[in-house]
């Protein structure tokens, strides 16, 4: 019977943990449209390079949006012959990052890969990329612009429009493109607990920097390609996939700034415990304590507070994964380490502006607040509210 898949039912776009060991190593996906005169020739060519090394350990998987030139029936015709291919035919969905997610979601591999199915993309490197995978890194991915790769026959616009969607994604989002030399790549892997539950939201055109940008991507590794030039079938890459790529980019930074919002407002919720406090511990008219200790005091417990708001509401989606006391309480440590050296900052800086630069004492303790923010934000978004065990 034809290894034919059906299609996932969740209507999220959401990569589940795999419960047991499973013996796939890598599930590859081939997102397709209209590459009836391609997909055989490069079936072929991924099995020859991957049978003598992962024979059994790999999974190919054609995700094909019901093209008009039959390219899923002779996908599927394939699949007597190569035991490793697996065909799912979409038939109410469009699009090529909605393609990979939904390959991702039906396969039983360790490594999440996609590559084009066009032979533009060279599958030799395939092998590099398996090789950095197996060396422990999050995401490999093959690129035009380090060394070894390239393109081939592109016009200066072409190449204009490339290098400009990369400047333009540094201006949007400097965190994320930064770490990519080729963000436009839609040839590379992933380990699938990198981006296990995460929502992924795509727009248009190329995944790479969804993951990159919800994923849980510490090691990365980069491996150049050439760039070729198609052997037959037309090219996908319009107008409207550069506008759908700074669409994409918008979205990722409103996100990311939405957080850093819940984030500054759960902060505002602490300032007015700490000035509370540090106005009933310092004042002359109240208890009249030195002021570093009642600004240490006053700290501790607007980091308490700010960690419980943290928790339930600014990084709420990624603590549900992370239930129970014993991941709870990690959190909590991790979280006061943090804001700890940044109470030590912050103190600094206090007596910074109290003391060297006479500002009025609460003017003083504001702007050190504000400065602090930020590094605590950045930290805890990197250490304390991170996936590191699913339940």
């Amino acid at each position: 019977m034809p290894n034919v898949l059906p299609p996932p039912t969740d209507p999220n776009l959401i990569i589940v943990e795999l419960e047991q060991p499973t013996p796939i190593f890598l599930s590859l996906v081939l997102p397709t449209f209209n590459e009836a005169d391609n997909i055989a020739a490069m079936i072929g060519v991924l099995t020859e390079l991957l049978e003598p090394d992962w024979s059994g350990r790999y999974e190919l998987i054609v995700v094909d949006d019901d093209s008009p030139d039959l390219t899923w029936k002779i996908a599927t015709d394939l699949t007597a012959q190569y035991p490793s291919l697996k065909v799912l035919r979409r038939t109410t969905e469009r699009g090529l990052s909605t393609a990979v997610i939904r390959g991702w979601q039906v396969a039983q591999g360790e490594i999440l890969g996609v590559i084009d199915a066009d032979l533009q993309h060279p599958p030799e490197i395939l092998l590099q990329l398996l090789g950095e995978m197996a060396q422990g890194v999050d995401l490999a991915v093959a690129s035009r612009h380090v060394d070894g790769g390239g393109v081939s026959e592109w016009s200066i616009i072409r190449r204009f429009l490339s290098r400009g969607a990369q400047m333009l994604g540094l201006l949007i989002l400097p965190e994320v493109i930064s770490r990519l030399s080729d963000p436009m790549s839609g040839f590379f892997m992933v380990k699938r607990r990198a981006i296990a539950a995460r929502k992924l939201s795509p727009v248009g055109y190329k995944i790479l920097i969804e993951v990159t940008a919800r994923g849980q991507i510490r090691w990365l590794a980069e491996v150049g390609y050439v760039f070729r030039e198609r052997r037959s079938g037309e090219s996908k890459v319009t107008w409207r996939q550069y506008v759908e790529y700074v669409q994409h980019l918008w979205r990722l930074r409103l996100s990311r700034s939405s957080r850093f919002i819940r984030f500054c407002l759960v902060g505002l919720s602490g300032v007015v415990v700490d000035m509370a406090l540090l106005f009933v511990l310092s004042d002359p008219t109240m208890l009249g304590w030195r002021l570093t200790r009642s600004k240490i005091l006053a700290s501790e417990l607007a980091i308490l507070n700010n960690f419980f708001w943290n928790d339930v509401w600014t990084f709420r989606d990624i603590s549900q994964r992370q239930t129970g006391f014993k991941q709870r309480f990690k959190r909590l440590i991790k979280f006061n380490l943090i804001c700890l050296a940044g109470l030590i900052l912050n103190v600094l800086l206090l007596n910074l502006f109290f003391n060297v630069f006479h500002l009025n004492r609460y003017v003083a303790n504001l702007l050190a607040i504000a400065i602090v923010t930020a590094w605590n934000f950045w930290f805890n978004l990197k250490l304390s509210w991170r996936v590191t065990e699913v339940n």
